[in-house]
């Protein structure tokens, strides 16, 4: 069916990326459905049964809101994978056969009679030199000069 291993990897890609296509697709139209009901805004003289009649549509509705969102990120995560798959198929090389070049004639070097000796440049340490003078010497360094 399938020629090489690129193809086959650029198959699973499109697969991927489609599937998350279709998982944002279905997303946004649920959602789309969702925001387009008709929401009822209850009113009344007591707040507290107010409060308490709404409290489970509220409820309901972060539900769904939170579905919703890990809906997308899924999605999301899909289609990111697709397009990683896809773009990181190995490339196909074309092989153009090579035309022959006309070389330029060898010319034969003299061999040389004396040999150049080889200079050796001198090892420098690889961390520098640190010295370090006791502070009880610095200052009988100091003070002999004044003697």
């Amino acid at each position: 069916m399938f020629k090489n291993f690129r193809d086959k990897i650029a198959l699973s890609g499109i697969t991927v990326l489609s599937v998350g296509l279709i998982l944002l697709v279905i997303t946004f139209a649920s959602a789309f459905g969702f925001l387009s009901e008709a929401l009822p805004i209850l009113s009344s003289q007591d707040l507290v049964q107010t409060f308490g009649e709404t409290l489970a549509p509220l409820i309901a509705t972060s539900i769904r809101v939170m579905y919703l969102g890990v809906m997308g990120w899924i999605g999301s995560l899909v289609t990111i994978r697709g397009v990683t798959i896809i773009a990181n198929t190995p490339k196909t090389e074309t092989v153009e056969p090579q035309k022959p070049q006309p070389q330029p004639p060898q010319v034969k070097a003299e061999p040389k009679k004396e040999p150049i000796p080889e200079v050796k440049p001198e090892a420098k340490p690889t961390e520098p030199e640190l010295i370090v003078i006791p502070l009880e010497e610095m200052e009988l360094q100091n003070a002999k000069p004044a003697q």
